[in-house]
C-alpha cells in the first residue's frame, strides 16, 4: 500500500492539496482558477480527470475558487458538510446533483484501504473542517485555517507521519503591517489563523514517534516569510523540548509551486 501527497498550492492566494493511494486520489480544496489548477497537476505529472473527488474544507474563496470549474469539466464528486454546501452553493456555480456528496464533520469515509476522517477547526466560516488520511499504519494530517488548536483537535491529529500545518503569520509583522485593525483583530482571534509560534507550540504537543515531516502551510504573503516561519517554528519547538532535524524535518510550501509528490 502507498500513500502519496503534494501541496499543490498554499497561501493567502489559493490552497490545494493532492493525496493519492494505489487506487484512489483526492484533492483537498481547489482555491485557484481552473487553468491554474490544471497547470499545477501537470507539474506533478497527474491529471484532474483521475480524481475520485474534491474534499472541501470551507467556503472561503482561497479554498473553493476552482471547485465548480474542475467538477463540471471532469465530472468530479464534491464532498462537503451540509452547512458548507449551503454557504458555497452560489459561489461555485451550478453542480449536478449527482456530483454533490455530504461529508459531515467528525465522520469517516472509507475508499478501499483509505480512511478519511473529518474534524472541526476554529475559523470564521460556517462549519470549517479539515482531514486526516489513514492508510494502514500511515497517517497524513491537513490542518490550516484555524485560530487555535484545541485539545479535541490534538487528539485527532496526534502522531501523524506527515503534518501539513498552518503557520500563517508572524505576530509582530502583522501588528506593524498595513492591514486595517479590524482585519488584524480577525486574524489574531480564535476564529482567525495561528501564528508561527502558536503553531509550533501546538505541533510540539502532537508530534509523535511516527512523525517524520512537517510542512508549514498557508503562510501570509504580507505578514510572514518562509525563512522566518521556519526559524520561528524551529526555535519554538526547540524551546518546547522537540528538536528539528533529528526525528523530523520542516518543509516549505508555496502559493504557486507544488511540493514534490512524496510518500507518507
Amino acid at each position: 500500500m502507498s500513500l502519496h501527497f503534494s501541496v499543490l498550492a498554499s497561501g493567502s492566494t489559493g490552497n490545494a492539496i493532492y493525496v493519492e493511494t494505489d487506487k484512489h486520489s483526492f484533492l483537498v480544496d481547489a482555491g485557484l482558477s481552473g487553468k491554474q489548477m490544471e497547470a499545477l497537476f501537470q507539474k506533478i505529472d497527474r491529471k484532474p480527470d483521475n480524481l475520485d473527488g474534491i474534499l472541501v474544507t470551507h467556503e472561503h474563496s482561497d479554498h473553493i475558487k476552482g471547485v465548480g470549474i474542475l467538477a463540471r469539466k471532469y465530472k468530479l464528486p464534491i464532498y462537503a458538510n451540509e452547512k458548507t454546501w449551503k454557504a458555497m452553493d452560489g459561489l461555485i456555480g451550478t453542480v449536478p446533483t449527482e456530483q454533490k456528496f455530504l461529508f459531515e464533520m467528525e465522520t469517516i469515509k472509507t475508499f478501499g484501504s483509505l480512511d478519511i476522517e473529518s474534524f472541526g477547526v476554529s475559523h470564521d466560516a460556517v462549519e470549517p473542517m479539515f482531514y486526516v488520511f489513514n492508510q494502514g499504519q500511515k497517517k497524513l494530517v491537513v490542518i490550516t485555517d484555524t485560530g487555535y488548536v484545541s485539545d479535541r483537535m490534538k487528539g485527532t491529529i496526534s502522531n501523524a507521519d506527515v503534518f501539513i500545518f498552518e503557520s500563517n503569520h508572524d505576530v509582530q509583522m502583522l501588528r506593524m503591517g498595513k492591514y486595517p485593525w479590524s482585519i488584524k483583530r480577525r486574524i489574531l482571534s480564535d476564529v482567525g489563523h495561528v501564528s508561527n509560534e502558536d503553531a509550533a507550540i501546538a505541533m510540539s504537543e502532537v508530534i509523535g514517534d511516527a512523525t517524520k515531516r512537517i510542512y508549514l502551510a498557508h503562510l501570509s504573503l504580507d505578514n510572514n516569510m518562509k525563512d522566518l516561519a521556519r526559524m520561528s517554528v524551529a526555535q519554538t519547538l526547540e524551546a518546547q523540548g522537540s528538536g528539528v532535524g533529528h526525528q523530523y524535518d520542516l518543509f516549505d510550501t508555496d502559493p504557486k509551486i507544488p511540493t514534490p509528490l512524496t510518500a507518507v
